[in-house]
């Protein structure tokens, strides 16, 4: 493991950040911006489709990027990860092996894969080690995302063998907060509370529905965070194994539900159609090697979703 200052993201490096409309890609180009880095790549799915190999390998040869990004990828809730399962596995395996491969073949020699805490075990040891990965079976419904992120991680892992590149990787806990996806059909849970809980405020409703029992349990960290984490290890040059970026904290659907109720006003009751899958049980990440590494998160969970509320009046209840 080195943290040489050489092989660290600097000033005036240019940096690729693939995904930048989605939450992850956005926040990360926020916090480099944030940071002075002027040299920030980046294009859309109309300019550059990653999936198609030819035009990625033609662009990472163009541009050569000293750092790259990859936050790109198809994603969803429980129901699409479990209806949409081939679309998940294949495009999320190509965008990850024509970004990888190419970044190598023009010679790039820092690149940062942003997987999901999903790559784990259904029932790993809890809180989740990063040892633990491929120690046992996967959660059935996001099966083929998750193989293909492992994928993603293998691979960077092997041109690092093979090639000496310094291609890491980081698996976030579950997500929230700015360009967050609201649509109901296909996104995760608490957009998806946050986006009930205020249409059953403004409906006058006297419940709301909660997929599954409430019983999981779910850890969350607002997008900025994890930007913040990413580009701090970016800058101390970290080059090692996989990390885990969370909060260490969890808490039950059933509070997260209350808490967001709280958030939006919404003074009618929670109803559980436990007719929906729960998912996992449980999936709290062990952050102790990223507290290692000189970073925490900081934001309590309320707060964060008031923040999200915001940013979901502002762009989708508007809309």
């Amino acid at each position: 493991m080195s943290s040489s200052p050489v092989s660290a993201l600097k000033a005036g490096a240019k940096v690729f950040v693939t995904g930048h409309r989605g939450m992850v890609g956005s926040a990360i180009v926020r916090r480099l911006q944030r940071a002075g880095y002027e040299r920030v790549i980046t294009r859309s799915r109309q300019e550059l489709d990653l999936l198609d190999q030819r035009a990625v390998a033609a662009f990472m040869a163009a541009e050569r990027p000293d750092y790259v990004f990859i936050a790109a990828a198809k994603v969803g809730g429980i129901q699409a990860n479990n209806v949409y399962r081939a679309d998940f596995i294949y495009e999320n395996l190509t965008i990850a092996a024509n970004l990888i491969h190419a970044a190598h073949q023009a010679g790039v020699q820092r690149l940062m894969f942003l997987g999901s805490s999903c790559i784990y075990p259904k029932l790993a040891p809890q809180p989740l080690h990063e040892d633990s990965l491929l120690t046992g079976l996967l959660e059935p419904t996001n099966e083929p995302y998750a193989i293909a992120k492992i994928a993603g991680i293998k691979l960077c892992e092997a041109y690092n063998a093979q090639y000496g590149r310094q291609y890491v990787s980081v698996m976030p806990t579950n997500l929230y907060g700015p360009n967050d996806n609201y649509d109901l059909a296909n996104s995760h849970v608490l957009p998806a509370l946050i986006r009930k809980a205020h249409e059953a405020k403004q409906r006058g409703d006297a419940e709301y529905v909660v997929w599954g029992s409430g019983t999981p349990m779910r850890e969350f960290l607002y997008v900025d965070e994890l930007a913040d984490a990413c580009v701090h290890l970016a800058e101390q040059g970290y080059d090692g194994p996989l990390v885990n970026i969370g909060t260490g904290e969890d808490v039950t659907i059933r509070e997260l539900a209350e808490t967001v109720m709280d958030v939006i006003g919404f003074t009618g009751r929670i109803a559980f159609d436990s007719s929906k899958p729960d998912g996992t049980p449980r999936k709290l990440l062990d952050v102790s090697r990223l507290r290692a590494l000189g970073w925490q998160a900081r934001l309590p969970l309320r707060e964060g979703i008031a923040l999200a509320y915001q940013d979901f009046l502002a762009r989708y209840a508007q809309a």
